[in-house]
């Protein structure tokens, strides 16, 4: 069994003892200078009570790395097997790199107001640095970029002891990678006046074509026939989808910087997705308020549009997940709460499905103009058992007999029926609880939307 090569792994150690020695020079010979009383007649204007904007959190980052994660990987150079251990164990302490990266736009700017300065050019001078201080300060984001590169040169390589763990900490610097990136799209958004600190994690960021279809009140509007979409950036946290509008701007003559101005936002409580849309591959549509709002939303691939519907469906199951917890917190289900009629089942519970795929839970086959009517599903949480217009797609053996079995006893029925997929605890007492398993029966749909 090979374990990932040594040539790679002293590379790997070689490099972070350069990038410590940089970051050591870059803390001695400017952060530490502008405390220098010799310098101070030098230090420009602009940069007066600024240091931390221009370097951000660079002493915490130089920190961990000089004392800890150096010395840890240094202790692996016998034994690579456990290198992935090691970036396992810090990936809390390398999650710093997000907000250096946050700051650094705000450090670029004042760097172009400042850096010409004698204070910078003397300090240079002293360090004996061909680059100057702009060229150190990328380093971090350079670093934490080279991780990930050297664990995939690894993994490449390695069989046996230890590849478990290096996946996983490959797929760990893939995700700070990505959060950092999304990061850096985050700060750039303008006009927003909430908090987007108050909006959960940012899960996902990118550019979409947008289409819209609003209904309000008894009228409708359709920009929907329009052949030319909007241009959108989506910005999705745990409460709220962000739409934005991307725009470049140039700052000092430099190269173009992208901000996004603020268009609108749906709350993730209230959004209803639906997978595939008729006509291209790459849409998936997105809805609110029971359809009131719907926006088709095209992508750039087919693997954009999956990572996106994956995501939001996590969201929607996350909710229900919650509710449920939140409710057994309140109330214990009734032996006989399934003896409740079906038309208090909030819109929540339920969801029908225009997706094709298998893990859907059910294929669509001809749904009825009946079936076609119905709104406000916004969980994926039934599947048919014995309705015409619906293939079950049987998830086992045994849940192949219990659903055939169940359709057997149920030929002659009129009634829609569904198998509950996704437990659904209600909030409130009007409603009613849903147990994965349990074969439901639709009766009726109330003018509100509720089942």
């Amino acid at each position: 069994m090979a374990s990932p090569p040594l040539h790679i792994m002293t590379e790997l150690i070689e490099t972070e003892r350069l990038y410590v020695e940089e970051l050591q020079s870059i803390m001695e010979g400017y952060f530490s200078e502008l405390d220098n009383s010799e310098l101070s007649h030098l230090i420009p204007p602009s940069l007066e009570n600024k240091r931390d904007v221009l370097f951000g959190n660079l002493p915490e980052i130089y920190e961990f790395h000089n004392r800890t994660f150096l010395k840890e990987l240094e202790n692996c150079e016998e034994k690579p097997e456990l290198v992935g251990t090691c970036f396992l164990k810090r990936k809390e302490e390398l999650q710093v790199y997000e907000k250096y990266c946050q700051n650094k736009p705000r450090s670029e700017v004042l760097w172009r107001q400042c850096g010409d300065s004698l204070f910078f050019q003397e300090c240079q001078k002293k360090l004996d640095h061909k680059l100057s201080l702009d060229a150190y300060l990328l380093k971090p984001v350079q670093r934490i970029t080279k991780y990930q590169l050297l664990l995939k040169e690894m993994l490449k390589c390695s069989k046996g002891e230890g590849t478990v763990e290096l996946e996983e900490a490959l797929a760990t610097m893939l995700d700070i990678i990505k959060s950092v990136n999304d990061s850096m799209h985050q700060i750039a958004i303008t006009g927003f006046e909430g908090n987007l600190s108050e909006l959960g994690k940012l899960l996902m960021q990118g550019s979409f074509n947008v289409w819209t279809d609003h209904k309000r009140g008894h009228s409708k509007v359709k920009d929907l026939a329009r052949f030319k979409p909007m241009q959108r950036h989506l910005f999705l946290y745990h409460k709220m989808l962000l739409f934005c509008k991307k725009r470049e701007e140039t700052i000092d003559g430099h190269d173009k910087t992208p901000s996004y101005g603020f268009k609108h936002t749906l709350k993730m409580s209230s959004v209803g997705i639906t997978e595939n849309v008729k006509g291209d591959i790459k849409k998936f549509e997105v809805w609110y308020n029971g359809r009131e709002e719907v926006y088709i939303i095209q992508a750039s691939s087919m693997d954009v549009k999956n990572m996106w519907v994956s995501e939001i469906r996590k969201v929607l199951t996350g909710q229900l997940e919650a509710c449920r917890e939140a409710s057994q917190l309140h109330q214990k289900i009734p032996d006989n709460i399934y003896s409740a009629p079906m038309r208090n089942v909030r819109k929540v519970a339920l969801r029908q499905s225009d997706s094709s795929s298998p893990e859907s839970g059910f294929r669509r086959n001809n749904p009825s103009p009946n079936m076609r009517q119905k709104r406000g599903w916004n969980q994926k949480c039934l599947r048919s058992t014995d309705n015409e217009d619906f293939e079950p797609i049987p998830s086992s053996a045994e849940e192949l007999s219990n659903s055939s079995e169940e359709e057997g006893s149920n030929k002659n029925s009129d009634s829609v029926r569904f198998r509950v997929q996704l437990t659904y605890e209600s909030c409130a007492a009007k409603d009613l609880s849903l147990e994965s398993g349990d074969l439901v029966q639709f009766l009726e749909e109330a003018e509100n939307g509720h089942w």
